[in-house]
């Protein structure tokens, strides 16, 4: 037997160790928990409950609530205000002058560069009774509300279009770049308007990076924590509890942490779900 391919292998072995041990350790100890009664107080030791921890998640009508909530922040904060409005800067931006580009290019990174929790007081500050938009609609003669109380699930969604779309803008930005300008200028000649140019040859030509971009937003808005923490910490009641805010509450203000890793489960269920999605779907066909 050839020894070749292990000590090939060899160089991989720290690597290998620290993923395991930092990595697939937890996540297996997570993985017991979930299937225990552990609680942060009041309990000498945790005892094996099986499935009974995701039995109570499905029956719990907030935890319901938190699924749906969650979905309807990925869907409109990811899949459609992110993705859509950094395509559009992007497209915008290589036809725009070059003090244009700089200036609006700096403005959308400076909101991803913001730590999360500076951006949800910025985007706090700005939807309060007494925020920046009331003022703005006072000073327009427009009716003003309480934006965190009535619509609180659509500010917090807007808070992380605004905080998140410069990655899609970047993205783009890179694959609108490789498209031959050989190939739009054939199809101006040819009578294509823009719509029909975007439909026919541009977004054909990004699709994978369209997938890619859709997966790495999809996961990274299903963990979104800070910024709705800061800005409604899951109110008014539980009208913007997401999952990640639910799976707090439960391990740390109820001190279920069993149930609360349950949730967080579901969560990693969901996330992985999305990714095989994606990867199939960016699967190069042969």
């Amino acid at each position: 037997m050839s020894l070749r391919p292990l000590t090939r292998a060899l160089p991989l072995t720290p690597a290998l160790v620290l993923l395991l041990l930092f990595l697939a350790g937890p996540i297996a100890y997570c993985a017991w928990i979930a299937f225990t009664d552990l609680q942060l107080t009041g309990q000498a030791e945790s005892s094996f409950v099986g499935f009974e921890n995701f039995r109570t998640a499905f029956r719990d009508e907030e935890f319901l609530n938190a699924v749906w909530l969650t979905l309807v922040f990925t869907v409109l904060s990811s899949l459609v205000g992110q993705n859509t409005l950094g395509l559009a800067l992007a497209s915008l931006m290589r036809r725009a002058s070059k003090p244009v580009r700089t200036l609006t290019g700096g403005i959308v990174i400076t909101a991803w560069v913001l730590p999360e929790v500076v951006a949800g007081f910025l985007l706090y500050a700005f939807f309060r009774r007494e925020g920046t938009l009331n003022a703005i609609l006072d000073l327009l003669r427009l009716p003003s509300q309480n934006w965190l109380f009535t619509l609180p699930i659509l500010a917090v969604s807007f808070a992380n279009v605004w905080r998140g779309t410069a990655f899609s803008m970047l993205v783009y930005s890179a694959a609108l770049n490789e498209i031959p300008k050989e190939i739009t200028e054939a199809a101006e000649v040819d009578g294509a308007g823009g719509l029909r140019r975007l439909w026919h040859i541009t977004l054909p030509m990004i699709r994978r990076s369209i997938g890619t971009n859709l997966m790495l937003n999809t996961l990274q808005t299903l963990s979104v924590f800070g910024l709705i923490w800061v800005m409604t910490r899951g109110g008014p009641g539980d009208r913007s509890q997401t999952l990640p805010l639910f799976m707090y509450e439960q391990a740390f203000q109820n001190s279920m942490i069993g149930y609360g890793t349950a949730v967080a489960l579901l969560l990693l269920l969901v996330g992985s779900l999305f990714s095989v999605v994606y990867m199939r779907l960016l699967r190069t066909e042969v």
